[in-house]
């Protein structure tokens, strides 16, 4: 199975690039050599607030200066300023800062490109339902693109489990959620980018059929080859509710067999969202992730384990519209009767599918409320082959983990061939 984050602020009015002018980046900014139709920032608060990110592993390190840019040819002009300076310069666009290892922060001598909250000018969100697509804004969050698309009763088809992530932040890495099994990540989800090219700065439109390699490179390829300004993203008919259960099993083989199976079925008649996690410490109620449990009736492992060590909740999803919902009563019915979870562990909910999508922001408001948000993320992303699953389970989730950690722990498959 494939495992499969002085105040001054200046206004540029002089073009000075294409008279080549070559300085360093302090006196660049200085003058204000770059014209720009957003704008730059020196602003203490500013410059603190791109220094650090979701991980918090690193040390913050304010950057020079924060470009705010209103449009592609923003980015360029700094790209292409730093590219042509006799002291090169770095550059790093910034979506949410969800990086983990300080990849948004671009250090003390560096410039942010801060892509999300765009002052006015930035592009908006432009729905084609006609052609089944949304034409975004590489800035935009997520959460946002699902809002727009919402209003003409679409939606993309593949998610992150979070929404307050920009479309060009995931669409640099994967997006990988549940409905991955079937849709594939949100990068196989996109019909055509605008992309900065790293180095030259050339504004430059790609797709399956034009400039393919540069489209493939720079989807997944974390900034490496271009930052997203715009994306075409494919849409699909938004459900009106999500029917969300969970069960819970003892053996970890009989889950992982249960999770392939759920993911090679095809046609109408399977769940659309496969996920899981795994709990090793003692109650579920305390894992963030399982605030889906009621508080009233907490669910101890010792009371549903043979071993009383670990247990594996999957975590399953059927859309439907209200006029089906006894229909969706019926396939749901079906379908988990070909599942081996333990008898007495189902735990089902329905909700509107925006709910269900923004689940994860609730969890984090909480957090937040309680000062634990703004703390350090370790995290680990791994594909896992199927022929060593099993001894990831006893190696780690049975061994180096023990009862150690309340944090999330997903293990969920994918098909590779998406």
């Amino acid at each position: 199975m494939t495992s499969s984050f002085l105040l001054l602020t200046f206004a540029i009015c002089k073009l000075i690039i294409a008279v080549g002018l070559n300085v360093g980046p302090s006196e660049l900014l200085r003058i204000g050599a770059i014209d720009v139709d957003g704008h730059f920032t020196v602003h203490p608060s500013d410059l603190a607030s791109v220094s650090s990110d979701f991980g918090m592993l690193k040390s913050p390190e304010e950057p020079l200066a924060v470009l705010h840019p209103s449009s592609a040819e923003d980015v360029a002009r700094l790209v292409r300023t730093a590219y042509g300076s006799a002291t090169a310069f770095p550059v790093s666009a910034r979506g949410h800062g969800h990086s983990i290892n300080g990849q948004a922060a671009a250090g003390r001598n560096g410039v942010v490109v801060e892509m999300n909250h765009g002052v006015t000018g930035t592009p908006k969100p432009l729905v084609r339902p006609d052609e089944m697509y949304v034409d975004v804004w590489g800035g935009e969050l997520w959460v946002d693109v699902l809002k727009k698309t919402l209003e003409h009763g679409l939606a993309p088809k593949s998610w992150t489990d979070y929404l307050y992530l920009t479309v060009g932040g995931t669409l640099s890495n994967a997006g990988i959620s549940g409905q991955a099994f079937h849709h594939g990540p949100q990068i196989s989800n996109v019909l055509e980018l605008d992309v900065v090219t790293v180095g030259k700065g050339e504004v430059m439109r790609c797709s399956e059929e034009e400039n393919t390699r540069l489209f493939h490179g720079v989807l997944g390829g974390l900034g490496q080859f271009g930052i997203i300004t715009r994306a075409r993203i494919s849409l699909e008919p938004a459900p009106q509710r999500v029917r969300w259960i969970r069960v819970l099993y003892s053996s970890f083989k009989v889950f992982t067999e249960d999770q392939e199976y759920l993911i090679s079925m095809h046609g109408q008649l399977k769940f659309d969202y496969v996920e899981g996690f795994v709990i090793v410490d003692e109650g579920l109620v305390n894992n963030w992730r399982s605030s889906f449990f009621s508080p009233r009736n907490p669910v101890k492992i010792s009371s549903v384990s043979s071993n009383g060590s670990v247990l594996y909740c999957l975590e399953i999803t059927k859309n439907y519209h209200d006029s089906d919902s006894e229909i969706v009563d019926q396939e749901v019915e079906i379908l988990m009767k070909k599942l081996n979870f333990i008898p007495t562990s189902v735990f089902t909910t329905d909700l509107q599918y925006v709910d269900f999508l923004d689940r994860v922001h609730k969890a984090e408001l909480k957090l937040r409320s309680k000062n634990l948000w703004e703390v350090p993320h370790p995290w680990l992303n791994l594909f896992v082959p199927k022929s060593r699953i099993s001894d990831f389970d006893k190696g780690v989730f049975k061994g180096i983990l023990g009862n150690k950690t309340s944090g999330p722990i997903l293990i969920y498959p994918m098909n590779k061939d998406k």
